[in-house]
C-alpha cells in the first residue's frame, strides 16, 4: 500500500456492563485477539462499551447477554450479537467478520442506528 493510502476504518464493539465479572475476565481475551488483527486492518477501532457509562451511545438496543459483539465497517455491519466468552468463538467470528463478505442480514434498526453512532465518534 503507498504512503498516502487511507485506511477503512473497521470497528470492533464490545458491550458489556462495569458489574459483569465475565466481562472482566472477557477484557484480556479481546485484546489478545484484536492485537495481531491490527496489522492486517490499520484502520481497526477496538472499543469497550459500558453499555450504563455509556448508554447514549447504546440507545435502544437491548443488550441482554454479554459479551455482546458488534463488528462492522462504513459500509454496513458485518456482525452484532452474544458470544460465549471463549478465544477461539472470538477469533473464528472476528475472521469471519472481517472477511470481505456479505454484511450481517436483518439487522435491526436500533442496531443500524447504534452503527451510525458509533461511526460517528459520539
Amino acid at each position: 500500500m503507498n504512503a498516502g493510502a487511507t485506511h477503512r476504518p473497521t470497528w470492533i464493539a464490545c458491550l458489556c456492563a462495569g458489574w459483569c465479572r465475565t466481562c472482566d475476565a472477557y477484557a484480556p481475551v479481546l485484546d489478545a485477539a484484536t492485537a495481531p488483527l491490527r496489522a492486517a486492518h490499520p484502520g481497526l477501532v477496538v472499543r469497550w462499551i459500558d453499555i450504563e457509562d455509556e448508554a447514549d451511545l447504546v440507545g435502544e438496543v437491548d443488550v441482554e447477554t454479554f459479551p455482546t459483539l458488534a463488528v462492522l465497517d462504513a459500509d454496513a455491519v458485518r456482525f452484532f450479537g452474544p458470544l460465549t466468552p471463549q478465544p477461539e468463538t472470538l477469533r473464528r467470528v472476528l475472521r469471519g467478520a472481517l472477511a470481505a463478505g456479505a454484511p450481517a442480514q436483518g439487522v435491526a434498526p436500533e442496531i443500524a442506528a447504534f452503527a451510525q453512532r458509533l461511526r460517528a465518534g459520539l
